[in-house]
């Protein structure tokens, strides 16, 4: 964002409690912070949370209290509230500068920029624009199409395209330099965001980085990330044995191993937070977690380390579905972390039973006026979902009846199946009313045998 002729980079963290990470590393890359109050609400827990990160890596920082058009809105309680937490604002005992905004109106929105400016002069910020360049890294992920990129963010010195580049876990040459809005530039300066391609190895979120020549990267303060001893211990058995079975739902006292995938770091940090800290009374080992699109070599770990695959925003495949579907490995997969939360509970309430070989959640309801060629769409969430397969219907955790698909289709085109992670559209014949939020089931008439 521009300001009278001076740029502000925005760090936005997620709010969700899943992220408390992201949001201390946040906190201490950044000049300053912005603690966000809501006017209607006051302070939450997160609010109380991000105080102590404040607190504890010396940000300074400034208060917009939001959504003052709210007819609920009470910026006076707020004040108050944050007063009993510790912090005081200006003309209430403290030094701590405020502004009331209001994001739907646009209100304030010029005089909180103007107080970040202001709060910056103070903190007289320089940099060196000759240093080689330093700063942090915001995200890493694995592109299908481009390969390694990082985002981060630049502190010092000045970033060019070409120059060597590395962190404690991973280094490589800049190859392609883009700026915020994507597009390529040659050099950029602090506090300027950027999206680095050309990394040998992806980069672990919240390190450091520097460029220049390699003989100088031990100048970097952290300590080199290593594989867990379980993953490691798992990856030397590199033969898969065809046929054999996926991993059981662990007995009393078993381990229920999971290899975690996931769209980019950040998600894979809070997944993995939150499905340890949701299990750990529970029988659970993480045998590997890593980035990118559910791959070959995922499933191999699965078979030979007897795993769970748990994939969060990451796709699956035909190809990749096919193999673990012949080596009998279960994978699932989906875009909310409760649910796959839920699909692990499930799991690991095991016994002999009936599987479902596909589950397909109703997302849109086009058209009903014969319940036998009901055209709806929805997104597979577990396994594969086939055309011309007979179904249950779950809704609300309750079985409400079954159908029939009469017509499958992926991309607008007939489809004889369509994988995990894949929106569909599905002409279906049932005798009931297919609603948003139902879950279709396909069964696989055999025992459990995971």
């Amino acid at each position: 964002i521009t300001n009278k002729g001076k740029k502000i980079t925005f760090i936005d963290t997620q709010g969700h409690e899943s992220f408390i990470k992201m949001r201390a590393r946040g906190a201490t890359i950044a000049d300053l912070a912005i603690l966000v109050v809501a006017a209607d609400d006051s302070v939450k827990p997160q609010t109380q949370e991000s105080i102590k990160i404040l607190s504890e890596t010396k940000t300074p920082f400034v208060v917009a209290i939001t959504k003052i058009d709210k007819n609920n809105a009470d910026p006076e309680r707020v004040k108050g509230d944050l007063a009993n937490a510790g912090v005081l604002l200006e003309g209430y005992g403290g030094s701590v500068s405020y502004h009331a905004i209001s994001s739907k109106s646009g209100e304030g929105i010029n005089d909180l920029l103007d107080l970040l400016l202001l709060a910056a002069e103070m903190e007289n910020l320089t940099y060196d624009p000759q240093a080689p360049a330093s700063g942090y890294v915001l995200e890493s992920r694995m592109d299908r199409r481009r390969g390694t990129e990082a985002s981060v963010i630049l502190k010092n010195g000045t970033l060019r395209q070409g120059e060597p580049i590395a962190t404690p876990s991973g280094k490589g040459r800049i190859k392609i330099l883009e700026d915020f809005m994507g597009e390529p530039v040659k050099t950029l300066e602090p506090s300027a965001p950027a999206l680095i391609l050309g990394w040998e190895k992806l980069p672990q979120i919240g390190e450091e980085f520097i460029t220049g020549p390699f003989d100088t990267f031990d100048k970097l303060s952290a300590s080199k990330l290593t594989a867990s001893p379980a993953a490691e211990e798992v990856a030397q058995k590199t033969a898969a044995t065809p046929g054999k079975a996926s991993p059981a739902a662990p007995a009393k006292g078993e381990t229920l191993n999971i290899i975690f995938k996931a769209s980019d770091m950040g998600s894979l940090e809070a997944l993995s937070q939150v499905i340890l800290a949701t299990f750990k009374e529970k029988p659970v080992k993480v045998l590997q977690e890593s980035v990118g699109d559910v791959g070959d070599n995922d499933v191999k770990l699965a078979i030979s380390g007897n795993a769970l695959i748990v994939a969060f925003k990451s796709r699956t495949d035909k190809t990749v579905q096919a193999l673990a579907e012949a080596n009998r490995v279960k994978i699932v997969s989906s875009e909310i972390i409760y649910e796959l939360i839920k699909a692990i509970e499930e799991f690991l309430k095991g016994g002999a039973g009936v599987e479902a070989a596909g589950e397909l959640e109703i997302l849109a309801v086009f058209n009903q006026k014969k319940l036998d060629k009901q055209v709806v769409g929805g997104k597979v969430i577990g396994g594969v979902f086939k055309n011309h397969a007979a179904f249950e219907i779950s809704r609300q955790s309750e079985m409400v009846g079954n159908g029939r698909v009469q017509n499958l289709q992926e991309q607008k085109k007939d489809a004889s199946q369509v994988g995990a992670g894949q929106e569909a559209g599905l002409l279906i014949n049932s005798p009931v009313a297919i609603q948003v939020g139902d879950k279709l089931l396909i069964k696989e008439q055999s025992p459990i045998n995971h």
